[in-house]
């Protein structure tokens, strides 16, 4: 063979040989595992809610930038204030990438502050996808109901929807009870948020604190133009711009060591829409979930149908999801006990 021949052939043995040794470090191992698949989001609550209305917007979005774009559904797991889909993705989901839930924010702080009765996971053992939104609760009151402000709260007897332990619907009345001496009477065992809005048209409780504002914005602006009901509080670590004028309840508590206890509760709002996966899940494809949740974030489409829905978008990344968790789970024992007995449900 001529000598530039034998050149032409060993430079292209050379690149068959690169192309062979290139491909396998190509293939994508996530893609592969998800390709043909169904992902399914799990929501702690009934039909009709926020956390619904949050989780069907965002499984919309979500396939098309995960490797190999599974379909997604999403389903209701009603239960104890989403206290059953809390410990079924902790205990029995699939640890595959293959199954995600969203649920009442408080949950995870539960066995942190006490209430340990039914708890049956580990929350910092979770894998954190994302928070579509920070928030900011409200307590709203049908205005037959009398109460137009949180002063009225304080001296008039009124009765308070809630879904159950965990749940803001639960957790923020009895805080709020605690702190103020309240004349507040707790109604709990509603499915979630479309219930509890029913229960208050027919009058049987007056009201709902820890009232997500974006979702009441979203699922019943309405009350609000017809002035059915008031917004008496937020619950927030700071307010909410379209609420100048509505107290926040940081600003009603002086005492420093209940203040710190109520900042601990109170800073489950940061992680107002959480996403999580079960513990064990391959560490690729909770990166890739990740990436895929974020880049749902600053999708024009699903940016524009949240406004459409009225939904807030503040996202929180899932790395620092698993940060805060971590940061709450490390405050001063004099706080979380404080804190422990602020959620007290006192007779």
């Amino acid at each position: 063979m001529r000598p530039e021949w034998r050149r032409v052939w060993t430079s292209l043995a050379g690149a068959a040989l690169l192309a062979a040794a290139i491909v396998p470090a190509m293939a994508d191992p996530v893609g592969d595992f998800y390709a043909g698949k169904t992902l399914r989001i799990l929501v702690g609550f009934g039909p009709g809610g926020g956390y619904d209305l949050y989780a069907r917007t965002l499984g919309r979005y979500l396939g098309t930038y995960i490797p190999g774009e599974p379909a997604v559904v999403v389903q209701s797991m009603p239960g104890a204030g989403s206290l059953k889909v809390v410990n079924w993705l902790y205990n029995a989901a699939p640890r595959d990438g293959t199954v995600l839930a969203t649920f009442a924010r408080g949950i995870v702080f539960e066995p942190l502050l006490g209430h340990t009765e039914g708890t049956q996971f580990d929350a910092a053992r979770f894998n954190w996808i994302g928070s579509v939104s920070n928030e900011v609760s409200v307590c709203a009151l049908n205005a037959a109901s009398g109460i137009a402000s949180f002063a009225d709260m304080r001296q008039k007897p009124f009765r308070i929807g809630a879904s159950g332990a965990g749940a803001d619907s639960d957790i923020f009345p009895i805080v709020l009870r605690n702190l103020f001496a309240l004349p507040m009477r707790l109604v709990a065992g509603y499915q979630g948020g479309a219930d509890m809005v029913l229960a208050m048209e027919r009058h049987e409780v007056d009201g709902r604190c820890g009232w997500s504002w974006t979702s009441l914005v979203s699922r019943n602006k309405a009350m609000l133009g017809t002035h059915d009901i008031v917004v008496t509080l937020q619950i927030a670590l700071a307010r909410h711009e379209d609420l100048p004028d509505v107290p926040l309840v940081m600003d009603l508590v002086t005492d420093p060591q209940q203040l710190a206890a109520l900042r601990l509760i109170v800073s489950r709002q940061n992680i107002a829409r959480p996403f999580a996966a079960p513990p064990e899940v391959p560490a690729e494809r909770v990166a890739a979930l990740r990436r895929a949740f974020d880049a749902v974030m600053r999708d024009p489409g699903f940016l524009a149908e949240a406004q459409r829905l009225a939904l807030e978008v503040r996202p929180v990344p899932g790395a620092e999801l698993q940060a805060l968790l971590g940061e709450i789970y490390a405050s001063p024992p004099a706080v979380v006990a404080r804190a422990t007995e602020l959620i007290k449900d006192k007779p």
